[in-house]
Parts: C-alpha cells; sequence; structure tokens
C-alpha cells in the first residue's frame, strides 16, 4: 500500500519538474512571449481608441455646453421690444479725459459776514440759522449806550446847528435896517459854520455805526429809549447759514467771529486742483463734467478761471467753474470728480461702455447670430467720454450690440441658472 503511494508521489513531482522545465525553455519562451505582447499591444490599443473615443466625446459635449451657456436664442422682432440696437464697430477719435478732485465752494462773491460795528447787548433776534432773508432785513436788535450816546450827540448838534441859523437870519435883518454892526453878522455867520461842522461830524459817526439817512429823519419822533435801540441789518439777501450770538449777549467791537454768515447759494464755485504736470493741458473754456461718488452727474459747465498761482505744499493749482445753482442741487462742502475734456487721441476702435458687460469675469459684448446673439470677449483699452477703446475681439465693420448688452446678459445668467450651469 505504502508502495503504491510512493509511486503516485513520484510520478506526480516528475510532471511538475518537466512542466516548469518547459516553461523556462528559451525556444517555447520566445514562441510565448509575443503572442502575449500582441495581447497587450492589442489591448492596448483598444483602450487608448477607447479613451480617444471618450474624450472626443466629452470635448463635444462641452463644447456644446458652452455654445449653449454663451449664447441667448432671441427673435429679431422680440430683440426690438426689447430695446435692442446693432451697430457696426468703427474708427473715432477717443477724447482725452482729466479726471481730476474738485470742491463744491460758495461765490466768495455772495457770502457776506455781519459784524457790530458797536457794543451792546442783544435784545431781539430775529433771524435764525437756516432763514432765508432779503437785503436790508433785521437780523438782530441791540441795546447800545454807545449809539444812545451818538445820537445824542447828533441831536444836539442838529439843534445848534437851527439856532445858529435863525440867529444868522435875525442877524441879517438888522443889517438891513442898519440896526446891528457888520460885526455881529460876521459873528452870526461864524456861529452856523461852526454848528453845521459839528452836526455833520456827529452824522457820519452815526454813518459809521450803519445808521442810514432814513434812520436820522425820524430819530427826533423816536420813542423813549429808541435811540438805544440798533439794528443788526442783512447786507445781502441770502441764506444764514451761522449764527453766533444769543439773547442777552454782550456784542463788543474787538469779536473776531461774526454774528451772522448769509450766503448766496443760487450761485457757486467748483474749484479743481489741478496737478503741475497737467496744468499746461488746460485752457479757460474747456467743458468740465462734474460727477458724484456714485458716477452721476452733479452738473455741467465750463472753466471760468485758472489761477497762476501753484500752492507750493500740495503742488496744485487752482482751476474755476461757475456754476448755475438756482434749483439747490448742489451743496457747498461737497467733493466730486471733474471730468476735463482735454484733446483727442488718434482714431481707434471704439464702442459705447454700457456695450461691454462681464461674461465669466472677462470683459464681452454681444454678437448678432441666426438664431440669436453670442458673447464674444474683447480686450479694452483706454475709456472716455462714454465711449471705450478695443484692442482685440471685434474688426471694424463688425456688428455688435451697442444698446441692450445688460438684457442680454442677465437672459444669459438666466438660462445658465435654469441649466445647472454656473457662468
Amino acid at each position: 500500500m505504502f508502495n503504491k503511494i510512493n509511486r503516485l508521489i513520484g510520478a506526480a513531482s516528475l510532471a511538475f519538474v518537466l512542466v516548469a522545465c518547459g516553461a523556462a525553455d528559451p525556444d517555447t519562451a520566445g514562441q510565448a512571449a509575443p503572442d502575449h505582447a500582441h495581447e497587450a499591444d492589442k489591448a492596448g490599443q483598444i483602450g487608448t481608441d477607447a479613451d480617444a473615443d471618450h474624450g472626443d466625446e466629452d470635448d463635444h459635449d462641452h463644447g456644446h455646453e458652452k455654445a449653449e451657456g454663451d449664447h441667448v436664442e432671441l427673435s429679431a422682432e422680440a430683440a426690438r421690444d426689447a430695446g435692442i440696437v446693432i451697430a457696426a464697430a468703427e474708427l473715432a477719435a477717443l477724447p482725452s479725459t482729466l479726471k481730476l478732485p474738485a470742491e463744491i465752494r460758495f461765490d466768495a462773491d455772495r457770502i457776506a459776514n455781519v459784524t457790530a460795528s458797536l457794543e451792546g447787548i442783544v435784545a431781539r433776534v430775529e433771524a435764525r440759522e437756516g432763514a432765508v432773508v432779503r437785503k436790508g432785513a433785521t437780523l438782530a436788535v441791540l441795546r447800545s449806550r454807545e449809539l444812545a450816546g451818538l445820537k445824542a450827540d447828533y441831536l444836539t448838534a442838529a439843534s445848534t446847528e437851527m439856532l445858529a441859523r435863525d440867529t444868522l437870519m435875525r442877524e441879517e435883518r438888522l443889517w438891513e435896517h442898519r440896526v446891528t454892526p457888520e460885526a455881529d453878522l460876521q459873528a452870526a455867520r461864524a456861529g452856523v459854520a461852526a454848528a453845521e461842522a459839528a452836526r455833520k461830524a456827529a452824522e457820519n459817526k452815526l454813518h459809521a455805526v450803519g445808521v442810514s439817512d432814513g434812520a436820522l429823519e425820524k430819530m427826533v419822533e423816536a420813542p423813549d429809549g429808541g435811540l438805544a435801540s440798533a439794528s443788526i441789518l442783512a447786507p445781502i439777501g441770502g441764506t444764514i447759514v451761522r449764527r453766533n450770538l444769543s439773547l442777552g449777549d454782550m456784542v463788543t467791537t474787538e469779536v473776531t467771529a461774526p454774528l451772522f454768515v448769509i450766503a448766496d447759494a443760487s450761485v457757486l464755485w467748483a474749484d479743481i486742483a489741478v496737478y503741475k504736470n497737467d496744468y499746461g493741458r488746460l485752457r479757460e473754456g474747456m467743458a468740465v463734467t462734474l460727477r458724484l461718488e456714485t458716477g452721476d452727474i452733479a452738473a455741467e459747465g465750463t472753466i471760468g478761471l485758472i489761477l497762476p498761482l501753484i500752492e507750493e505744499t500740495s503742488r496744485t493749482a487752482t482751476a474755476r467753474v461757475i456754476l448755475d445753482n438756482k434749483d439747490g442741487r448742489l451743496r457747498p462742502g461737497q467733493f466730486v470728480t471733474a471730468e476735463i475734456a482735454a484733446g483727442t487721441s488718434a482714431a481707434v476702435l471704439r464702442v459705447p461702455e454700457g456695450s461691454i458687460v462681464e461674461v465669466e469675469g472677462t470683459p464681452s459684448v454681444f454678437v448678432p447670430t441666426e438664431d440669436g446673439f453670442e458673447s464674444r470677449a474683447v480686450e479694452t483699452g483706454g475709456k472716455a467720454g462714454g465711449y471705450a477703446e478695443i484692442r482685440s475681439g471685434l474688426e471694424t465693420g463688425d456688428r455688435y450690440v451697442s444698446e441692450g448688452a445688460f438684457t442680454l446678459k442677465a437672459q444669459l445668467e438666466k438660462d445658465a441658472f435654469g441649466d445647472g450651469h454656473a457662468h
């Protein structure tokens, strides 16, 4: 039994050795290797072709998806209803525009600092800040001992002059009848001259503190205490933008701060800071557009004055635009940007700035197709006067959407969102 088992194990071992030796035989390996390599090459070729087919399919799908994403289907009639306008790209000069900082200011000829020309106590305040007053309006009333003294001096001088004239008239009549000597007549004439000089001196002092001729005529009929009342009048018409007195304040001529500041804002100045390098490019009469921080137009005008002085600290000069502000749309103290058309450049391919939109983060314009519009990336250059230079992406004569680009962009984003794509 054991001998039979040993014979079977020996036969199996011999067969294993023969098979192993055959696999290692060079001749046999040389015949088997090409077959295996050919199979591998064939498998690799099949895999490569399959990958290539799959890649083409992916590229085709991706290209089709992008074209769909950047394309808006729209009929000609629907485009017209949407306000879309198509134009041909053309060459034209691009205005050269300077953008400089500017400040809106009061016209210095239309602002008044109201001060007191005599001392007194504020008895009444007639005007408040923000009130619109006319020229000659009463702003406040003072009780002034100084004014009372000046008026009393004037009334005394006026009475003395009147008496001196009466004396002269009497002496002239007596002289005609040879009743009085000539010396008395000459003395009476001298008295009138002296009294008249004293009255004029007192009158001039009152004029110096703001008392008018009309007020002098009414002074004799003034009620008790009326001689001490001094009215502070508005020297110009306008708006009270500042008030520095209150009821009961003591007003002196030594106070430097104005009691009232009145400004007429119907005409304003826009003072433009002109840098040294740009000074030579500006001329009086150049058109200026003033823009707010939001980009909206605040006002338009022309340069009326260029000051010859360049400030040492800021190294800037001042160009001034005089603005009509009767509607009150501008406020002194506002900072704006002044856009000045300071010449033109050579002819370039340009389109309106509104025709350029961002598509997938790239400046683009829309061009018409057979069934709608598609976006086309462009490279932009300088911008001025509402136009932008196109350096690439459009050629002269190419048709593009000059108005309504934002409408198409909105539809493009809507379609992309609906398809689940992020453009």
